[in-house]
């Protein structure tokens, strides 16, 4: 009793002290969240976010994805292309709109393929951890940041008004953007990787290319092709919506029809584009576990 006695002083003033530290962060969290509502509330007056418009303007949101719904029936659904309210009839051009969803594909390939080299170069110059000098890892990272700074579609109206109406355009305009995105991500990776590899290659006379290559490269691949990968889906997306400047692809479909309201091909070409993406998910997930478990399995 008398060991009790003897360090209860201590025990509440240890207490008193633990309560105060409690109020102090509760009132610094009430402070931070009085802030973020007046920002919040700011900016929603700045950009005109009021809620009399989202109340006004969800009605006719509902209204339009009721316009392009289908008109489906189950006794004709898998009928021919003739007949109203069967698949065949709802996706009647799906010949050209394939076609057109394969220069969609073929165009976010090349570009995530171009960007995500170029990114791969800049990569290591870029990781703090890595650079050569400390103003090559300054002007490499400023490059990325410009490159990707600026929207997709903004470079496809240059790169269109440079060289026609055409995939080329949007090809260069999303792999410039993809190179300053994937620089970034991979740099972070790169940032992250063990060094003990790359101190035993530096220390066995291994210049600073081969280091890169030999010693950091093996680690992080998984991961770069991980974000490569999910840029790739990005993408196609990008791709469908730089077409509505005339850069090719699904994109110009989608903005005719929607120009014209035509509704049923709307939403059957915006199905077209979402099971795409879902396949480009599979795949990609498939590729990237089997690189993982080849990387661990050597």
């Amino acid at each position: 009793m008398s060991v009790i006695t003897t360090h209860l002083p201590a025990v509440r003033r240890g207490e008193a002290a633990y309560q105060a530290l409690r109020r102090q962060r509760r009132r610094a969290s009430l402070a931070g969240l009085g802030v973020l509502a007046i920002c919040f509330v700011a900016a929603a007056w700045i950009s005109e976010f009021y809620p009399s418009s989202l109340a006004a303007g969800l009605p006719r949101i509902g209204e339009y994805f009721h316009r392009i719904l289908p008109t489906l029936h189950a006794p004709v659904l898998f009928a021919g292309v003739k007949t109203e309210g069967s698949l065949a009839f709802w996706f009647y051009r799906l010949d050209s709109w394939l076609l057109l969803l394969l220069q969609t594909a073929q165009m976010a390939a090349l570009a995530t393929l171009g960007g995500a080299a170029v990114a791969l170069l800049m990569a290591f110059p870029a990781a703090r951890n890595l650079a050569p000098s400390r103003w090559l890892h300054h002007l490499t990272r400023r490059g990325l940041e410009a490159t990707r700074t600026v929207p997709e579609i903004v470079y496809a109206l240059i790169f269109v008004w440079a060289f026609g109406v055409g995939p080329l355009a949007g090809i260069l305009a999303i792999g410039l953007h993809t190179a300053g995105a994937l620089g970034k991500l991979f740099s972070e990776v790169v940032e992250n990787a063990p060094m003990q590899a790359w101190d035993g290659m530096r220390a066995s006379g291994a210049n600073w290319a081969q280091a890169c290559r030999y010693a950091i490269l093996p680690q992080v691949a998984p991961n770069l092709l991980s974000y490569a990968l999910l840029r790739f889906e990005i993408n196609l997306r990008g791709a469908t919506v730089i077409g509505f400047v005339g850069a090719g692809g699904i994109g110009q479909e989608l903005y005719q029809v929607i120009a014209f309201n035509y509704y049923e091909e709307i939403s059957a070409i915006v199905v077209l584009v979402i099971l795409s993406v879902m396949l480009i998910d599979l795949l990609s997930e498939r590729l990237r576990h089997r690189l993982i478990h080849a990387a661990g399995a050597r």
